[in-house]
């Protein structure tokens, strides 16, 4: 075949099969993710057959790699980060270093090289953006407290991932790898790796975040959707190149950092949404080019190893997780949601795979039973997921356990003291206090109504008591944190959360409680709605409803009659 239609032959069989295999995965009701890696194992070298171009789908998956971490960059937020920091930053921090200590182990007791097993424990200690982001959309709990601890996890391991990224070459030689061309003393190099990050780093900051949303909004003037969508893509595959080649710092963070400059524009919805079928397309061929470098022999003849390697991702990983949320008195539900979040591995660790085996760290053996592990983690994380509410209950119905895990003594469990107990008959209970909940509470101080905030973030919960509103800490959709909000003499329950299950339970508990309590629900859905509404004595809000109303009676009111 002629060398002009490689990069042809190498596209089409790579879409085209994982689309058959993401198809099959999706009705296995498996993430597709897992069809795009079968399908690079079907085309790779190792299996008998058509041999796509390895080289040409390396190549694919740079750019498809540049573009994840553009959609990652885009959708960073340092608000929601810093909403969560107090648990997840030392959460991410110490369940990497579990994990990574536990690889680490693991490979030094099968006789691997420092440099090896330390590439090993890391890749195994960071969870996939992509699994974890469509996992929580699919149960509809991303906007939840614990969809933002999850996330708000996951974006400090990335930046740790992408730290990692930027000083592994330079420790390379060090650590028993090849030693970077050019390269001098350790410190020379990690000083001289360290200030090209720093300055091309306050060259986004500074320069970047006000030239390329003011660009990109220059460019939107024309009304050209073309136009548009190719300023966003090629800002983040030239600063990614750029960055690789004048700064020396990978096309990842160069990427990451296109995406968070982009964030700045008012227009970075309407990037990430314009770029999201590339992006999607070329994420595609990254796990697919990933596919194609594992082995399915190593399933055969190193069966302990990966069944190692998958009880450190599952297992190790989510066991650490899970005791560091509860350490932090956060409710049960939240833990096991953040522990299913992260018993998976993904994007980052083969990146972080690719590179520690062209630093000549990491052994080839040691690829194959990491994409082994990616694919049975990715494959068992669904499972992990429906098993919650089942581990849930039978952890209560152990009473000692559930003692020990809910944590009876925690002070933000329970109104202070010092709450007069006289203003708490016909309050309102404030079920969340994220934006819709903000605004209600709003409301209510300026008619002087009390109130009582129930909230599972305990850091929103800690500001609102410094301010001296009661607030109590947990999920409200265990009886005893309303009873701790006196819902049994409340006037209203308000519920501002947008989970229906958790709704209908806060539900059945306060008419349980307090049969005349008037209830308040907000919704997302007209599904949803429809449901809610059926249960007695509930009102139900619709977003869009209450907007169309709101937006009617200012036209109507607005509107003149005309003049006969």
């Amino acid at each position: 075949m002629p060398h002009s239609v490689e990069l042809i032959t190498t596209i089409a069989a790579a879409l085209g099969l994982s689309l058959i295999l993401g198809f099959l995965a999706a009705r296995l009701k498996l993430p597709p993710l897992v069809g795009y890696l079968v399908a690079g194992i079907c085309i790779g070298p190792a299996t008998p057959g058509f041999v796509a171009d390895v080289g040409l789908a390396g190549q694919l998956a740079e750019i498809g790699v540049m573009l994840l971490m553009f959609g990652v960059g885009l959708h960073f937020s340092l608000g929601d980060l810093l909403s969560v920091k107090r648990i997840a930053l030392p959460g991410a921090v110490v369940q990497m270093l579990v994990a990574t200590l536990l690889g680490m182990a693991v490979a030094h007791y099968w006789g691997w090289s420092l440099g090896g097993a330390l590439v090993f424990g890391l890749s195994l200690s960071v969870a996939s953006t992509v699994v974890l982001l469509r996992a929580l959309e699919d149960r509809g709990v991303l906007d939840s407290v614990n969809g933002k601890i999850a996330v708000g996890w996951l974006v400090v391991e990335d930046l740790a991932m992408v730290l990692v990224l930027v000083l592994l070459p330079p420790l390379a030689g060090w650590l028993g790898g090849t030693v970077q061309p050019g390269s001098g003393s350790l410190w020379s190099t990690l000083a001289t790796t360290l200030g090209q990050v720093a300055a091309f780093v306050v060259l986004m900051l500074v320069v970047g975040k006000r030239v390329f949303p003011w660009l990109l909004l220059q460019v939107s003037r024309t009304g050209s959707r073309e136009l548009f969508t190719l300023c966003v893509i090629a800002a983040a595959v030239g600063i990614a190149y750029g960055s690789a080649h004048l700064f020396g710092v990978s096309f990842a963070l160069g990427a990451f950092f296109a995406g968070m400059v982009m964030r700045e524009s008012p227009l970075s919805h309407r990037a990430a949404e314009e770029s999201l079928p590339l992006r999607d397309a070329f994420s595609v061929l990254f796990f697919v080019s990933v596919g194609m470098l594992f082995d399915p022999r190593v399933l055969l003849e190193q069966p302990l190893q990966v069944l190692a390697v998958v009880a450190i991702i599952i297992i190790g990983k989510s066991l650490a997780a899970f005791l560091l949320v509860i350490a932090f008195r956060y409710p049960l539900n939240t833990a096991l949601t953040v522990s299913a979040s992260l018993a998976q591995i993904g994007e980052f660790s083969f990146i972080l795979l690719g590179l520690g085996i062209a630093l000549g760290l990491m052994p080839a053996e040691g690829q194959s039973m990491v994409l082994a592990g990616a694919l049975i983690s990715i494959a068992l994380n669904p499972l992990l997921f429906h098993a919650i509410e089942p581990i849930q209950r039978w952890i209560r119905a152990r009473n000692n356990l559930a003692r020990l895990l809910e944590r009876p003594d925690d002070p933000l469990a329970e109104l202070p003291m010092s709450t007069d107990q006289q203003h708490l008959s016909g309050q309102v209970v404030l079920v969340g206090y994220g934006r819709v909940g903000r605004h209600i509470a709003r409301a209510l101080r300026e008619q002087n109504r009390p109130y009582v905030v129930a909230e599972q973030n305990r850091e929103i919960v800690e500001r609102l008591r410094a301010k001296g509103v009661p607030a109590v800490s947990g999920d409200a959709a265990e009886p005893a944190v309303l009873i701790q909000a006196h819902v049994a003499r409340a006037g209203t329950l308000v519920i501002a959360i947008p989970d229906a299950l958790k709704a209908r339970q806060m539900i059945e508990t306060a008419q349980t409680l307090n049969p005349g309590v008037v209830i308040v629900v907000r919704s997302h859905s007209s599904e949803e709605a429809e449901l809610l509404a059926k249960l007695p004595g509930v009102t139900v809000l619709l977003g869009e409803q209450e907007l169309a109303r709101s937006m009617s009676a200012l036209v109507l009111a607005e509107a003149k009659p005309t003049a006969h």
